[in-house]
């Protein structure tokens, strides 16, 4: 699978399929610090990714408005 990864930004191939906590590892990613969104659908750390599928990971940012 396609796995876009931000700050930094870059790509990675990871074959699948895995599921979320899988990839999550694989790449040694913190899973309480970052958003998986595959297509245009957030998906928890339980879902399924297919080899064919294109991910995105973003990490989880935090403020307001003052």
């Amino acid at each position: 699978m396609r796995v876009l990864l931000r700050n930094p930004r870059r790509e990675v191939e990871v074959p699948g399929p895995l599921t979320v906590a899988a990839l999550l590892a694989r790449l040694d990613l913190n899973p309480e610090s970052v958003l998986v969104i595959c297509g245009d659908t957030l998906v928890t750390r339980d879902a399924r990714l297919a080899d064919r599928d294109t991910v995105e990971i973003r990490p989880v940012m935090s403020g307001g408005a003052a």
